[in-house]
């Protein structure tokens, strides 16, 4: 095939990753890649479509084919440092996003990624920094976090619980309900696979009502919810929406103290 039909193949499966067609681009692009396995474009868009599926540990291997056939590919390491984050390999993950902005001091994905390896770290004035980055270079994809201060979360956690039935507050009040910025590594690799660092909204640290036995002590320990707050930040856009993540966030997790699993709590809206 010609480089004519290679870049058709390209501009069709742009389109269909555009039109939520990842499987339909996958296969344009395999296509693309027998006739020019180094074309760095090809790799790229490969990278989007892999990880559109979920399939990071693929898509890292096309961005890296992408890179490693146009080092001055800045989106190229801006991708590869956003999937090698999602896998929780920090250090790999910060070299990506600094090569990124060394290839292209505004590319807003390498900002972003940077900035919540810095918040990981506790660096927040240096996070606040490359947020503003990312949204001065990107405004509608990177939006700069809504601030949940302690007064809001303590207001809006209490007026949750209140709505609740009466015998379920009883039930909760020995349930502790707890503020981290993010989420620990063993948090994150207690699921399999492993969390999304960012993903994770809060979490039900216990034995459900419905586990608790007489014939196990140890299932009757008071349980907890935490909830993150730089997660939930970065999540609304505004801080109407900010709250009603919380509150959401809040009653998904009351729904893991009472017992329901996911497929439940999606049902109720509350996924």
């Amino acid at each position: 095939m010609s480089q004519r039909s290679l870049q058709g193949l390209l501009e069709a499966a742009e389109a269909a990753l555009m039109d939520g067609r990842a499987g339909d681009a996958e296969g344009l692009l395999r296509r693309a890649l027998s006739i020019d396995s180094r074309h760095s474009e090809a790799q790229f868009l490969l990278g989007e479509t892999l990880r559109e599926q979920g399939r990071i540990e693929e898509s890292e291997l096309a961005y890296r084919g992408a890179v490693l056939a146009n080092p001055a590919m800045a989106e190229g390491w801006s991708a590869l440092s956003s999937v090698l984050f999602d896998q929780l390999r920090w250090e790999e993950s910060r070299r990506a996003a600094n090569r990124g902005l060394r290839e292209d001091p505004w590319n807003a994905e390498a900002s972003y990624v940077r900035a919540v390896l810095r918040e990981r770290r506790g660096d927040s004035a240096g996070a606040r920094r490359d947020y503003l980055r990312a949204w001065r270079s990107e405004p509608t994809y990177f939006p700069l976090p809504a601030i949940l201060d302690d007064d809001t979360l303590e207001d809006v956690v209490s007026d949750a619980l209140s709505r609740l039935h009466p015998t379920l507050q009883e039930y909760l009040a020995n349930v502790a309900i707890l503020v981290e910025d993010v989420p620990s590594e063993d948090v994150l690799r207690s699921y399999d696979p492993p969390a999304a660092p960012t993903g994770i909204l809060g979490y039900f640290s216990g034995a459900s009502l419905m586990e608790r036995s007489l014939e196990d002590p140890w299932s009757n320990l008071p349980g907890a919810i935490v909830l993150f707050r730089r997660n939930l930040e970065r999540l609304a856009r505004s801080q109407d929406e900010l709250i009603e993540e919380l509150q959401v966030t809040l009653y998904h997790e009351v729904g893991h103290f009472l017992g329901l699993d996911e497929d439940d709590l999606e049902a109720r809206g509350l996924d």
